[in-house]
């Protein structure tokens, strides 16, 4: 028996899309700004995440709203979030391997992008606790892990991928994502990083074109060694250990019965006795 990701309903396809919109405008401001701004990631980051709090809180309570999830569904993320979090250190600082990238593509698959955006950001700020990872990149690495989970859980559903095919599915989803969450990660830092050669710079005020030139031959000279072998673990683990994964977390769902409707039944009055 599959189990069908938690639907999105009108509320929680709103609060996503505000924070996504929020998040592309905190990504991509500065390719915009001009260069007297004198405005740094650095400066912006504590607002961002004083913005992203409530922004999770409100997909979250979202998510419950349109679909009738309670408590059980709140414990197995808290759940998922620390198993997330323990990944993290395991590959912080190697070559770019980190696995709880595949963990956090088969939750999303399961939950859903909702519960899913939710998991991978809040994955993200506990992982960071614990490896000291705190800093003015925070906000963007929860907010950049969110859509990797929320996208996985955007993919079609079991009933039209199974076994294999599913497997090879979320591999090559884990294996983009994990190429564009270091794109995008770049994206933060890039135009604040002095000392750059002419051709990977960042030029203010220069035509967006160029500088997304610029900004692509950056990536390539300086962060595929860490994105490739990122992909690459997540395709491996998630071609070995996917289908393990994906039942226990599938069976877990099934127990707590998150989307069963309550029915409400009269108590029998007992009749008079003649």
């Amino acid at each position: 028996m599959n189990v069908r990701a938690i639907r999105l309903g009108p509320r929680s396809v709103t609060a996503l899309a505000l924070t996504s919109a929020i998040g592309v405008a905190a990504f991509g401001w500065p390719l915009l700004a001009s260069g007297t701004s004198g405005l740094a990631h650095s400066r912006d980051a504590p607002w961002l995440f004083a913005a992203l709090l409530p922004l999770l809180l409100a997909v979250a309570v979202a998510t419950i709203a349109d679909t009738g999830l309670d408590a059980k569904a709140v414990a197995m993320l808290g759940v998922l979030a620390a198993a997330g979090a323990a990944l993290r250190p395991l590959g912080a600082g190697t070559a770019g391997l980190e696995p709880m990238f595949f963990l956090m593509v088969l939750s999303g698959r399961v939950l859903g992008p909702g519960f899913g955006f939710v998991l991978g950001a809040v994955s993200m700020f506990a992982g960071a606790l614990l490896t000291g990872g705190v800093g003015p990149w925070m906000p963007f690495q929860m907010l950049t892990m969110g859509w990797v989970s929320m996208g996985a859980g955007l993919l079609p559903g079991p009933e039209r991928l199974r076994g294999r095919r599913e497997l090879l599915a979320l591999a090559a989803y884990g294996a983009v994502a994990a190429l564009l969450y270091g794109l995008v990660m770049n994206l933060q830092g890039w135009p604040y990083i002095a000392g750059l050669g002419s051709g990977i710079s960042f030029v203010p005020g220069d035509p967006l074109h160029e500088n997304l030139a610029r900004f692509l031959a950056y990536v390539l000279a300086t962060s595929l060694g860490w994105d490739v072998p990122r992909a690459l673990l997540t395709v491996v683990l998630t071609l070995t250990l996917g289908g393990t994964v994906l039942r226990a977390l599938r069976r877990a769902t099934r127990r707590a019965a998150f989307d069963a409707s309550p029915v409400f039944t009269e108590p029998e009055v007992p009749t008079a006795r003649q």
